[in-house]
């Protein structure tokens, strides 16, 4: 099992130490754990050498001011953030009106798609009068304000189950907020409701279904983010909040066709959300397009006294910066060597970013770094936050049962060695060091999403990045690439992102019959 050979002697010796080993675990479970306690030793993404980029100072948000309900009416289940505030500020439509379109939409569809868990009734008209009542008397609250959302069912929400998407808790009900659904509410959002999670956050399988791709129903959403991301791709909700460990944002947002930001490790509170791996899972935003995924951002992202890992730095985006400024780079080797049509696709986008005067610089994933055994990270923590699932046998009643399933997942974790769990953490700080010497001479990194380490990689040192849409293959699913940005500086790869989905249509492209 774990590598190592020992004499009958040496088992002799061994063996009431193991005892009480086990006495002393034994000793620990008679103190139960909350959700919300992280281990002492906490993950520090900051590596040497590092210099903390400019931060600019939180900025309002502009909203455009000849926006229209448009024609056919059903358009409107497409528009951005911005384009829905101003009809909002300007008093065209009411938070109310519009709450109440998106309801409609998630209860007309959800049959089809199975991408929610609650559709949030109840609260949601009580905020969005809410919200009414406070525009009426001119207290706008800003860019969110009145706007409806979706948030993945690993955050609390009180009054509503927080089911993890898994059978053992769908009926579970925490009486807590969620920092980040705390922080929408206080900006006057509206939450219209609570999307699938896969069960305990993998795939897009949960207990009452698998969450479909609305460009193509017999597809899974992917996961596991999977109802953020087909609830935001089929106009269901403006925009979504997902989780990241290991691809459960730029996957789906991938899959679905839409534009997902993982940011920084740290920079988003995770206090009241599940914990699947305590020093790589990221909170971030599902939305239209990058300049949404900013918005919402700038919205949930700060320091929060129940979440140590997080940071107190200020966000903003200067968006007339010019992107020449920008220093690129590319995996050229891994982009060349992608012979399917994403790997056109994203060839294709490098064309057009040369025609916008981006010239990046061809680089290399870090190497003699052995990726394919960092897995036994996420799966120890996950082992350790769902040890009593385990240890009650609870974990049978989980649907998917298979080799590949996160219930075998969280039994293996008990035959992870502590020794192996620290060895791997420490060719972590390997593998941050490397990226750090790679990053330290750029901005922007362009990979593409799948098919070469990146994904595992920036996972694992932190570093953020956005999946936005490249177009559709010959079957009509959608594709993506994926900027890679220094820590701290979702700035950069925001910019540039929102530059060529202004110099490209395919962000406006939706799956056809929503």
């Amino acid at each position: 099992m774990i590598g190592v050979h020992f004499e009958k002697e040496g088992r002799d010796t061994l063996y009431h130490y193991l005892l009480r080993n086990r006495e002393g675990y034994d000793s620990l479970r008679k103190y139960p754990l909350g959700n919300d306690v992280f281990p002492a030793v906490r993950f520090d993404p900051v590596p040497f050498g590092f210099e903390m980029p400019e931060q600019l100072e939180n900025q309002a948000w502009d909203i455009p001011e000849n926006v229209e309900i448009p024609e056919p009416y059903d358009v409107l289940a497409f528009y951005t953030i911005p384009q829905l505030a101003s009809l909002i500020k300007h008093q065209k439509i009411t938070s109310t009106e519009l709450t109440q379109f998106f309801l409609a939409r998630l209860k007309k569809y959800q049959p089809t798609l199975q991408c929610s868990i609650s559709i949030t009734d109840s609260l949601a008209l009580a905020q969005a009068k809410r919200a009414d009542d406070e525009i009426k008397n001119g207290k706008y609250r800003g860019i969110l304000h009145g706007i409806p959302y979706g948030t993945k069912d690993l955050m609390a929400v009180p009054g509503y189950t927080t089911t993890w998407g898994a059978a053992p808790y769908k009926n579970q009900m925490l009486n807590e907020t969620a920092t980040v659904v705390q922080k929408l509410e206080d900006a006057g959002a509206v939450l219209v409701a609570k999307l699938v999670s896969g069960a305990l956050a993998r795939g897009d399988v949960w207990f009452g279904g698998k969450t479909k791709n609305p460009w193509d129903i017999k597809q899974g959403a992917s996961g596991s983010s999977a109802g953020s991301g087909s609830a935001t791709s089929a106009g269901l909700v403006p925009f979504a909040l997902g989780t990241e460990t290991l691809g459960s944002i730029t996957s789906p947002s991938t899959r679905n066709g839409i534009t997902g930001l993982r940011p920084t490790y740290g920079r988003v509170s995770r206090h009241g959300v599940m914990s699947l791996s305590w020093s790589m899972d990221k909170v971030g935003p599902m939305g239209r397009n990058a300049e949404d995924c900013a918005i919402v951002f700038s919205f949930i992202q700060g320091k929060d006294k129940n979440d140590l890992t997080t940071v107190d730095l200020p966000f903003g985006v200067d968006w007339k910066k010019d992107i020449s400024d920008l220093k690129i780079a590319y995996f050229k080797k891994d982009i060349e060597a992608d012979t399917t049509e994403s790997g056109d696709n994203l060839r294709g986008a490098l064309k057009t970013m040369e025609e916008m005067g981006i010239h990046p610089t061809p680089v290399e994933m870090p190497e003699e770094i052995p990726y394919r055994g960092f897995d036994i990270i996420l799966r120890a923590e996950a082992g350790a936050f769902f040890d009593e699932l385990v240890r009650s046998g609870e974990v049978d009643l989980m649907v998917e049962q298979d080799f590949s399933s996160r219930a075998n997942s969280l039994r293996q974790s008990r035959f992870i060695p502590a020794v192996e769990y620290i060895q791997a953490n420490r060719q972590r700080q390997v593998l941050i060091q490397k990226m750090q010497d790679l990053m330290k001479d750029y901005d922007v990194l362009i990979s593409p999403t799948f098919g070469n380490d990146q994904l595992l990689a920036t996972n694992l040192t932190g570093h953020p990045v956005i999946a936005i849409p490249t177009g559709l293959d010959k079957e009509n699913h959608p594709t993506s690439m994926t900027f890679v940005g220094n820590l701290y500086d979702e700035a950069s790869i925001l910019l540039l992102a929102k530059a060529f989905q202004e110099k490209t249509a395919f962000d406006e492209l939706h799956p056809p019959g929503y």
